[in-house]
């Protein structure tokens, strides 16, 4: 059997070029209709495959027609946004209300966000390097779920169905999450999501109570393992360290060394922080190793944007950081969007249209800039083939600490979903125990 071989469905995948330069209405109009893809069958692949390799994230409406759906199951994740017993009253007021706003800002970065584009470009030409250089598990299929904007993973699961994996023919899909840094609210949120679908989709026995014990699996189901977290991979910190390398570089030379270095990530509510999620000491271990790489070459520090609501959020935030800095004298600043692989609303409308904008209505005179995001790195994509080469050959399931719960954690579902992921451990003698 030639595990080498590719098939008709790798074949089309879009070039580089054609990822990149297709207009904004072009790609947003292919996206809003999934191309066809042939049924795959395991006759037709190596002795480990096909492996479908399924990029996890957030997503975002491609066009601002989707943006109502997309805030509507956006507030509706607890896992995200806690708004306690009146979640499902809250959520949908909240999210009409937005909804105008939210449309508007989307409208002023062309009408939709790239996410899909740049998750599917990114998934794709991974796997043509896992193709090349890990042929026993070829051919190496891109899937995109997105949690809460198409593709949604109730589409992606169905169409691994489709394309020949489960029902009585097994197969092996790898969850790969695109938040480098794991959160109950991003990447957990993410993991439910797929638990809940498979045990829908696939309609397995049911688990047993014993938390020691594996749930008793379906013939032919899909086998699946989860890379959760991968926040100080050198290939993403090389990928990080070069953008900023290159924002820096626009600065006289003279003054280079003076400018600091403002990395960015998502907030999180500090009810969420407060039950002991790991998000922000790992977001901290990237932001550590990037300056490590670059040699501690300038001042830096770490904040948090996109807060939503008069609760707490993790802080302090990015908006206001820049504005006192700017405020004392410190104007040259460059902003490192640290929690993102790719641009969305919150690199393109928040921090390139809201913060750098007041920044220079202080009077910051352009000198507040941003490091590119990852989008089409090769450096970056190379980083996303080793970590799934290194998933691949441990023969984990997950990571050690996905089995570990948050102290603070209630969620019956994030117990169920974690049993269920790590059950899936492939070459260990002992069964894992959730805590």
């Amino acid at each position: 059997m030639n595990t080498a071989q590719p098939l008709r469905l790798l074949a089309r995948r879009a070039t580089p070029t054609q990822c990149l330069t297709q207009s904004s209405r072009a790609w947003r109009r292919a996206l809003a209709t999934p191309a066809a893809r042939p049924t795959i069958t395991h006759q037709k692949t190596g002795s480990q495959g096909p492996t479908a390799m399924v990029f996890m994230n957030m997503g975002g409406p491609a066009t601002t027609d989707e943006v109502s759906g997309f805030l509507s199951r956006l507030f509706a994740d607890a896992d995200l946004i806690p708004l306690g017993p009146l979640q499902n009253y809250l959520g949908p007021l909240i999210s009409r209300r937005r909804t105008p706003k939210i449309m508007k800002q989307y409208a002023d970065i062309g009408g939709g966000s790239p996410i899909r584009k740049w998750s599917e470009y990114q998934a794709a030409e991974m796997c043509k390097i896992l193709d090349v250089e890990r042929p026993e598990s070829a051919p190496h299929l891109p899937y995109v779920a997105f949690r809460y904007a198409n593709p949604l993973t109730e589409e992606m699961y169905k169409r691994l169905l489709e394309d020949g994996f489960g029902k009585g023919k097994g197969g092996r899909a790898v969850a790969f999450t695109q938040y480098p840094q794991y959160s109950c609210s991003t990447t957990g949120s993410s993991i439910n999501e797929l638990w809940k679908w498979r045990q829908r989709l696939e309609a397995p026995s049911k688990a047993s109570t014993d938390l020691t014990q594996a749930p008793k699996e379906d013939a032919g189901s899909i086998s699946w393992s989860v890379i959760d977290r991968w926040p100080t991979h050198p290939g993403l910190v090389e990928a990080f360290a070069k953008n900023i390398k290159t924002a820096l570089e626009t600065y006289p030379e003279a003054e280079r060394e003076k400018v600091v270095l403002l990395f960015s990530a998502h907030s999180l509510p500090m009810s969420v922080v407060n039950r002991g999620d790991p998000y922000p000491a790992e977001v901290a271990a990237t932001v550590w190793a990037v300056m490590q790489k670059l040699g501690f070459s300038n001042p830096y520090r770490l904040c948090w944007q996109s807060q939503v609501g008069p609760s707490a959020w993790l802080g302090a935030q990015t908006s206001d950081t820049v504005k006192n800095f700017v405020k004392k004298g410190q104007k040259d600043l460059v902003l490192i969007p640290i929690a993102f692989t790719s641009d969305h609303i919150e690199t393109l409308f928040e921090i390139d249209q809201e913060v750098i904008h007041e920044a220079n209505e202080l009077g910051a005179e352009g000198r507040v800039r941003r490091a590119e995001s990852l989008n089409g790195s090769p450096v970056f994509i190379r980083a996303l083939a080793d970590i799934a080469m290194a998933h691949l050959d441990s023969g984990m399931a997950t990571s050690k600490q996905m089995g570990l719960r948050c102290p603070g954690c209630k969620s019956e579902r994030c117990l169920e979903s974690k049993k269920f992921f790590v059950s899936q451990q492939l070459e260990t003698e002992r069964p894992a125990v959730i805590i």
